[in-house]
């Protein structure tokens, strides 16, 4: 018993310099959860770490596509930045060649512009999302296997 008070008494004066839990922490490394085969084929991840709010006018979201997976034509009614942070990705802006994108690679599409991106036939593909506001996607056209194949496939020869 005299043990017992002993190591309570030694450790009582510690438990006021314990971590508290008063921040908001998220962290990019989480996976997320499995995103719906609403407008992608494949598979896809998607985690939510920082939600547009009246003081913060930005979200942050990673997203992570598994190789040879179609994600579809849409827009955003703000600016999209996208951070490549691992893997090689497709992108293209309606009426513009498509290019890869490759870990480290950051690229701004502007507002209303029409595009896609998501993982290589070969690769997969995690990238931060940085876009505005609390206004959804806009979904406008469905990218087939068909035409992504062919991406691939003028990609590989260059």
């Amino acid at each position: 018993m005299k043990h017992v008070v002993l190591l309570v008494l030694a450790v009582a004066p510690f438990l006021g310099f314990s971590q508290t839990s008063e921040y908001t922490i998220t962290s990019y490394k989480i996976e997320g959860v499995k995103a719906p085969n609403t407008h992608y084929i494949g598979e896809a991840w998607l985690n939510p770490i920082l939600l547009a709010d009246a003081d913060l006018d930005y979200n942050i979201t990673k997203a992570t596509f598994r190789a040879n997976s179609t994600l579809d034509w849409h827009k955003h009614p703000t600016p999209q930045v996208l951070i490549i942070v691992e893997g090689e990705g497709y992108y293209q802006e309606r009426g513009k060649a498509p290019i890869i994108l490759k870990t480290g690679d950051v690229i701004k599409c502007e507002k209303e512009v029409e595009h896609w991106h998501t993982a290589t036939k070969e690769s997969n593909v995690t990238y931060l999302a940085i876009y505005g506001g609390t206004e959804p996607t806009v979904w406008t056209e469905v990218l087939t296997q068909e035409y992504y194949d062919q991406v691939a496939e003028k990609l590989k020869k260059n």
